[in-house]
């Protein structure tokens, strides 16, 4: 029987019951993290040679002759642009790599529009109020980044196929005040979601009244497949927003920081030529030049598109693993409770859980009480505000697989002791 269906009394026994569990749990003195989506340290030391491609006695020229150790090449060096060309479905020559972060290139890109406006258009910051459309459950850095703006931030609910469109199809139809989506089209943070190529159509070709809305593309977890036979595929965003006369529409945006070294990988824009263009005229005043050293580093460790697939299967047989533990535990854990439902992704760093409504922050101070840090409750929701207090990223990449399921132990005593109390209340 689902709780839902107990009586008071037996609500009552199970409440005591849990309680009893939850209390042995603390007994234990664990400190177990799961709140960030973090390579494992056997992760990590997949790409220990990665500090051997390059060192001293290295030829540090560029296939064009560069000196890498030089100032200069402000959009990254050519060979570094063909290998994130590779994985991002693009022309490298309207490719631009940075540094080591893809979501400074959002941030730096949110900034132009607010300070400098796109293409001519006015600078938001000239305008009266400026909005953003956030997919939920949705990636809490994204929002931050909009948040400190001061842009409006407007949820649109996600489905099996990505944001709802109708619901943004008629929101960017007449408010011009829209002037961007966060998008993460490829096992999305945290379902798991991978758009289909119905929503990647509408995304590029819907009216919009704003001329310089824009389509924030983070294809974070494009070679981040878990199972060979199941890998997810989205449609190019590039070639349906030029296909749809639209080709200045979106910014595509990735980076190895999970693939190599987060801090110390190398992040890369791809966009149309005027776009491009746009960009690297900023860039040429912001910076002398970026870690070119670090490129070269990346392009003769991964080689090629094929390298990097090569290096993501390594990956997927640590992670692979955990991701099935979570499953394995909810699914014995909850199942037929009618207390919870949880995603099952193909790829990408998270599982989404959605408890009772009333129930996420709840869970997650109990598990914290038991030394279990999660996500905070409300993180995958602008301002941190889930209406219904439901969900919960669980990232299960760090803890190593004996500490992951002490962990899931843990958490799945706080959802039902969490479910129960609302229940009773």
């Amino acid at each position: 029987m689902s709780y839902a269906e107990l009586t008071h009394a037996e609500l009552t026994a199970l409440k005591e019951s849990l309680e009893r569990e939850y209390a042995c749990h603390c007994a234990k003195e664990l400190a177990l993290n799961m709140a960030r989506g973090k390579p494992a340290s056997a992760q990590l030391e997949l790409s220990l040679p990665l500090l051997n491609a390059v060192d001293a006695s290295s030829d540090l020229f560029a296939e064009d002759g560069t000196d890498c150790r030089n100032y200069g090449v402000m959009d990254g060096i050519l060979e570094a642009k063909q290998l994130m060309a590779s994985i991002m479905d693009h022309d490298p020559k309207n490719v631009c790599v940075f540094g080591n972060s893809s979501l400074n290139i959002m941030y730096d890109l949110v900034s132009h529009g607010f300070l400098h406006g796109y293409l001519g258009e006015k600078p938001w910051r000239e305008l009266t109020g400026v909005s953003w459309l956030c997919p939920v459950p949705g990636y809490d850095r994204h929002f931050a980044i909009t948040e400190l703006f001061g842009i409006k931030m407007i949820p649109v609910r996600m489905n099996e196929n990505g944001p709802d469109m109708d619901e943004v199809e008629a929101l960017v139809r007449e408010n011009d005040t829209i002037k961007g989506i966060w998008c993460v089209p490829q096992y999305s943070n945290p379902g798991g979601v991978t758009y289909s190529d119905e929503t990647v159509a509408r995304l590029a070709s819907m009216p919009c009244a704003a001329r310089d809305f824009r389509i924030f593309w983070d294809n974070a977890y494009c070679v981040h497949h878990l199972y060979d036979s199941r890998q997810a595929h989205v449609a190019d965003i590039a070639e349906a927003c030029e296909g749809a006369g639209n080709p200045n529409r979106y910014f595509k945006f990735a980076s190895t920081s999970k693939v190599t070294f987060p801090g110390a990988g190398i992040a890369a824009v791809a966009a149309s030529e005027e776009n491009i263009a746009e960009i690297k005229k900023r860039v040429s005043i912001q910076t002398v030049g970026y870690d070119k050293l670090n490129q070269l580093r990346h392009v003769r460790f991964l080689k090629d598109a094929q390298g990097v697939s090569e290096h993501m299967r390594r990956h997927a047989e640590i992670i692979r693993p955990k991701f099935e533990l979570v499953a394995r535990m909810l699914e014995e854990g909850l199942s037929g409770t009618g207390c919870a439902s949880w995603s099952n992704p193909d790829g990408g760093y998270f599982v989404s859980f959605d408890g009772l409504p009333n129930t996420a922050k709840r869970t997650v101070a109990l598990a914290k009480g038991a030394g279990v840090t999660m996500t905070g409750a409300g993180a995958t929701w602008p301002y941190k505000e889930d209406p219904e207090d439901s969900n919960i990223r669980i990232a299960p990449t760090l803890p190593p697989l004996e500490e992951l399921e002490q962990a899931m132990e843990v958490f799945v005593c706080c959802v039902k002791l969490a479910a129960v109390e609302s229940l009773l209340a």
